[in-house]
């Protein structure tokens, strides 16, 4: 396969690369940041790519969600640090058809590679019963949202949808405000916040007449 890595750390790059060489496998760049990665994938067309979940610029998520978007012929596989992440579920959401522990003994690793090459997922078994678990739970009822959040999301629906305009309105500091919009994501399950208006406006949360 030809395949891109996305990772800002470069000795994980030579690595892998020297890894993924060894099976015959051909790289055909690098980059270390979600940027670049976006650039690479558009320019190279790579069969895969390896994408980092935390780099500078741009992050994994980002960066998966771009690429996909644009070309979605390219098999993107998420590489991670920890089989706890909390990101598995975003990633699959974004597009990613595979999410990988970073330290996979080798013969796993190509087994894996060779999963996505045949249009197959790249999940480990603990990382897949992770994901069909996030999947069957069920998203939180509007009313499990606190007083605050349930706030918060109909200023977002009046159109205060910065963290800036939000923080300014209830008089609270911005980190605050995302702490709030992140706990509404994830209790809604819903990936931003675009998406939090159209749930709140379709569940007759807040009556868009009123201003």
């Amino acid at each position: 396969m030809r395949i891109l890595i996305a990772d800002d750390q470069i000795l994980f790059r030579e690595g892998l690369r020297s890894l993924l060489e060894s099976q015959d496998h051909e790289v055909v760049g690098e980059a270390s940041n979600g940027r670049d990665a976006i650039r690479l994938a558009l320019e190279l067309l790579p069969d895969l790519v390896l994408m980092d979940l935390t780099m500078p610029e741009l992050d994994g998520l980002a960066a998966t969600r771009f690429i996909v978007a644009e070309r979605p012929e390219i098999i993107v596989v998420i590489l991670t640090a920890s089989e706890d992440d909390s990101k598995l579920f975003d990633a699959i959401k974004a597009g990613a058809q595979g999410f990988l522990i970073k330290n996979l003994d080798a013969h796993e690793f190509f087994r894996m590679i060779a999963r996505v090459s045949r249009g197959e997922p790249a999940l480990t078994p603990a990382l897949a019963k992770k994901l069909l678990q996030e999947f069957a739970r069920p998203p939180a009822a509007p009313d499990q949202l606190t007083p605050r959040e349930r706030e918060v999301l109909e200023l977002m629906v009046e159109g205060l949808t910065t963290n800036r305009k939000l923080a300014r309105r209830l008089n609270v500091s911005e980190n605050t405000i995302k702490f709030h919009v992140g706990n509404i994501l994830e209790k809604l399950r819903l990936s931003n916040r675009a998406e939090a208006v159209g749930y709140a406006l379709r569940n007759r949360m807040v009556d868009p007449s009123n201003d």
